[in-house]
Order: structure tokens, then sequence, then C-alpha cells
């Protein structure tokens, strides 16, 4: 959308402020040195301060003309101002009011949708330019020059919006294939989800659900024939694992597929199930109005929360835990373990964190791990 010399002095423009007001100007400049003694006026002073009055108050018709509009009623403004202006230039010869039918004619067809009335301005504007100048020169051939040099302003001008008009649609065009190309980028992306999210399904859960019952089997079989309490817990556990193993495969499909995963609950899951099997103290706090989050964002914090419960349990066993889940402009979790100490090997590393910090960027989120002086923290962020 372009701004009309209109539309700049409605948003306060300096220029185009001066671009309107300049018909006015050259008005009030003519009609003052035409009243200087000696100048030549063809008609009364008294009627040429009527018609300079015309052709201010009509300039002031183009303030309701949008760039784009249709030429209405507003336009006959325009036509009483090319009228005007010709009849003023005509009673100042020499003034500087000749501009005014090459103005009017201008701004007919340069900035408004073509009407018949834009054209009678034209028709107007072309009259306006040569009959003054005919009447002074008594030159057929400068007259017909002067409405020649109208008609051609009104064809470069035609011209100038046909090609404005050309760019604006070949711009929306682009627009639209550039919308286009992304929408088929992310159905493309969609379907590899799908995809993904089917041999998942298909592959991965099914062989850990088969896996479990196997393991059950086993279990079973060495409490039948009387095997030691050990071999039945290797097994049991080994059970458990396969069966968050494909609670997890699910977890990832539903990611995947964009459904909803497990909510809040979930992470205070986790850390009831760090309490219950390590026996250490674990507490699970929310800060904060709760408030729903996509299944990426949410699927980082469980894995950030599952992979630093089994950092603690592996590097600081039966270290208290405080899981923290804070609700602000942006969210907050927090996991920190106290052994007690700082740990004797303070630098970071291992494949599990930078999973954490992978998954972290993915989603636009900031992750931090480092030691403190009584243990280990873990914090992530990620604005929603």
């Amino acid at each position: 959308m372009r701004w009309t010399l209109a539309d700049q002095v409605r948003g306060n423009s300096v220029p185009g402020l001066l671009l309107r007001a300049l018909p006015s100007v050259l008005t009030v400049i003519s009609v003052v040195i035409g009243a200087r003694p000696g100048s030549e006026r063809r008609l009364p002073y008294a009627l040429i301060l009527v018609v300079a009055g015309i052709v201010v108050v009509s300039n002031i018709s183009l303030f309701w003309l949008r760039y784009g509009d249709p030429l209405g009623r507003a336009g006959y403004g325009l036509l009483v101002f090319a009228l005007a202006g010709s009849l003023l230039w005509y009673a100042l010869p020499g003034s500087a009011m000749i501009v005014a039918p090459f103005w009017a004619t201008r701004a007919a067809v340069r900035y408004y949708r073509p009407t018949p009335l834009a054209w009678v301005i034209v028709g107007a504007g072309m009259l306006g330019a040569s009959l003054p100048l005919y009447a002074t020169t008594r030159s057929e051939a400068a007259a017909l020059g002067s409405a020649f040099g109208v008609l051609a302003l009104t064809l470069s001008s035609v011209n100038r919006r046909n090609r404005e008009q050309q760019m604006e649609e070949l711009e929306v065009s682009l627009a639209r294939k550039q919308a286009a190309i992304e929408e088929h980028g992310r159905a493309a992306a969609l379907a590899e989800r799908a995809r993904i999210a089917r041999d998942m399904h298909d592959v991965l859960a099914h062989s850990l659900a088969g896996l479990s019952l196997s393991l059950q089997g086993a279990r079973l079989m060495l409490v039948r024939d009387g095997a030691s309490a050990e071999a039945i817990e290797q097994i049991t556990r080994a059970q458990g694992l396969a069966a968050d193993g494909l609670a997890e495969a699910r977890r990832a499909v539903a990611a995947l597929r964009e459904d909803s995963v497990p909510d809040v609950r979930a992470l205070g899951d986790l850390v009831t199930a760090y309490r219950l099997e390590s026996g250490a103290p674990a507490e699970f706090v929310v800060e904060g109005e709760v408030r729903k989050l996509s299944g990426e964002v949410m699927c980082a914090l469980y894995r950030t929360v599952q992979e630093s419960l089994v950092n603690t349990r592996k590097h600081a066993p039966q270290a208290p835990v405080r899981v923290t889940l804070a609700y602000a402009e942006k969210v907050r979790l927090t996991i920190e373990d106290q052994p007690g100490t700082r740990p004797a090997n303070a630098a970071p590393g291992g494949y599990g964190l930078l999973g954490m910090r992978e998954r972290a960027d993915l989603v636009g989120a900031s992750l931090e791990a480092g030691p403190t002086a009584t243990g280990w923290r873990v914090e992530l962020e990620v604005a929603v």
C-alpha cells in the first residue's frame, strides 16, 4: 500500500504537507504578484480573488481521496480545481498558475482508480492548458503543444500507475508462492515425523512390549524354581526398565504426532520413582500458575529431569534431590542434588549432558549444568 500526498498529510508528513500546499501557495503568490501596479490582469481583481478562493478551497478535496479508490464525488472538487485554476491562469497571464491543469490531470489518473470523471478532468485540463495560452499568444501551435503536453503527462502517469499495480501484484504472487513453499515444507516435515512415529510404534514399542512380557515370564519361572533373591531382583529391575522404555517410546510417538504428552504430573512421577527406588529424599515443587506447554517443550523438561536423576543415582547415590518447576515470563526447571560436598570431578561431560543440551537447543531453551558448594545443579530455562 503506497501513500499519496493526502495520506502523507494525514500522517503529518512534512514533505506531504508542503506538496499538498503547493497549489494553494502558488495561487497566493500569483494573486499577490498580480496585485502590484502595472501587472497584467484580464479580469477585475475582485473576481480574481473569488476565483483564487475557489482554487484554494477545491484543493482541499484531495484530502478525501485515497490511493487506489475510485475517483468518486470528491473528484468533483478536483474538476473545480482544474477549471478555476485554468481561469485564474487566464486572468493572470504569465503567472505560475499554468501548473493547475497539469497538476489536476496528473492527480486524476495517477493516484486513483480510473472513472469517467477522471477523463472529464483530463479533458478539462487539456482545454484549461490550451485556451488561456491561445488567448494570450494567439498561437495555435503553442495551444496544441500545451494540450498535447497535458495528454503526454496523462499517459505517462497512467503508465506509472499500471507499473506500480503490476509490481504490487507480483509482490502478492511471490508472497503466496513463498507461503505455498513453506506450507509444503511443513507438510513434508509432518509426513516424515508421522513415518518415524509409525516405525517407532511398530518396531521399538512392540519389541519392548515383547521384552517386558518375556522378562515377566522369566521372573515367574525363577520364582517357581526357587532361584536366588538377587537373580529375581535383577530380572524384576530389567522388567521395570523395559516397561519404562515402552512408556518413553509411546511418549516419543505422541510428541512426533503432536499429540499431548504427559503433563507436569509426569515430572512428579519421575521424582517419586527416584525416591522409592533409591530411598533418598526427593521432592518436586511447582511455583507459579501452571500453563500448558507444547509437546516439544514438555518432552525437553521430562528428559532433563530423567537424565539428571540418572546422573544423581550414578554419581551421588542417596543424595537428597530437589526438582523445581517455576512458571513466570519464562519456564525454569531446576534439578539440584545435595550430597553435602562439592563433587571431586566438577568438569561437566558425558553423552547424557550433551543430549540434554541438544534437546534444549531444539526448543530454544538455555541449559546450565555445574557443581555447587554442596552438590550439582542443572537449570533449563525456556521462553513460552
